[in-house]
């Protein structure tokens, strides 16, 4: 394949977010092989920030940047820390520079002693919302060129759709999943109200409260009462009519 066709191999991957069984880890080390071969670097991590805004690291091309990576979290610095708080990408930063690592040098002295010379980190950013973001090593003394650095942040806004895309299918389908548990759960109700209601000879309303009354007072959920009143489980002896 050409770099181009492999590049457009990437962007397809992204497409895969809007299947049912899409793994999202299995993704993001997709992305990492992905940069490797098109960006010639020797690794690449990727972080996601939780909705509290805390970095997790998600995926690595190997154990030793893992390891590093799980070290910029500990120590709260590294190039990565700092471009998902800023939003803004830090390119060709040089490990051995004094200058250019005087934010992070404890990260700094563990990628060299890890074999880097070189870092690279990219916001994984759609608009103002920043997710997380691509890291870049190097163990050659050797910058991005300004198309290797396009395709970079090509990709970490190709993977930051992804990831946003799958968000938004999982949240609708847990407020899906909601909306199914809350109709069931009226159907439930709406049954037990009118077992009472027969038994009891009265309406509606006397019925509805006695029931979430008795579960209150006796800390049940008011669908799992009603359950087992019309499972016929419960006593409704046991419910005080008001």
């Amino acid at each position: 394949m050409t770099r181009e066709e492999r590049l457009l191999a990437a962007m397809v991957e992204a497409v895969d977010t809007l299947v049912d069984d899409f793994d999202l880890i299995d993704f993001l080390h997709q992305l990492c092989d992905r940069c490797n071969e098109l960006l010639d670097v020797t690794a690449v991590g990727v972080m996601l920030a939780d909705p509290d805004g805390r970095l997790h690291l998600i995926a690595a091309s190997d154990e030793h940047t893992r390891l590093l990576e799980l070290f910029a979290l500990q120590t709260d610095q590294g190039p990565c820390v700092e471009c998902h708080r800023s939003g803004t990408a830090r390119l060709n930063i040089d490990l051995h520079s004094p200058v250019q690592t005087a934010a992070f040098p404890r990260f700094a002295e563990r990628a060299r002693q890890t074999g880097f010379t070189t870092t690279h980190a990219l916001p994984m950013r759609l608009r103002q919302q920043v997710v997380g973001a691509l890291n870049l090593f190097d163990a050659r003394e050797q910058n991005l060129s300004d198309s290797d650095a396009q395709v970079a942040q090509a990709l970490a806004d190709v993977a930051t759709i992804a990831i946003l895309q799958h968000r938004t299918i999982v949240h609708a389908n847990v407020e899906r999943a909601q909306l199914k548990a809350a109709l069931s759960s009226r159907i439930v109700i709406e049954q037990a109200k009118g077992i009472l209601t027969e038994r009891w000879n009265t309406d509606l309303d006397t019925a509805f409260y006695a029931l979430r009354q008795h579960a209150r007072t006796h800390q049940h959920k008011l669908t799992t009462l009603c359950q087992q009143l019309i499972d016929g489980t419960l006593d409704t002896t046991a419910i005080r009519r008001p």
